[in-house]
């Protein structure tokens, strides 16, 4: 079974995370079960950039991005090679570290309280 560590992240995460999760779960579904409460305000239908992630270890593991998700995320702040949305991220066979970026594009959280 492999296991899904969340580096620390100030706002989400402060502690990071070590999870386990099964081959073919979907990584943003095991993130809220594990009360990692990434952002996702399209409900995780691949249709904006908020739950944003960089796989920092086990990339090559999950399933390939499709056309739509690399539209997307040509759009995420903070994008690096190894960025995925974490809503269309199945979870492989192996271990993953996964940082959660500081920013993203989500105007009602970014907007003063």
């Amino acid at each position: 079974m492999p296991k899904i560590v969340f580096l620390p992240n100030e706002e989400i995460c402060p502690e990071g995370m070590v999870v386990d999760a099964a081959a073919g779960e979907n990584l943003l579904e095991v993130a809220h079960n594990a009360g990692v409460e990434i952002h996702h305000a399209c409900d995780g239908s691949c249709a904006c950039t908020t739950c944003h992630v960089v796989i920092r270890e086990g990339y090559d593991s999950l399933n390939e991005t499709s056309d739509q998700e690399e539209d997307m995320l040509d759009k995420a702040w903070g994008l690096e090679m190894e960025s995925r949305l974490s809503c269309q991220c199945v979870i492989g066979d192996e271990d993953l570290v996964v940082e959660i970026p500081k920013y993203n594009i989500n105007q009602v959280n970014e907007a003063a309280h």
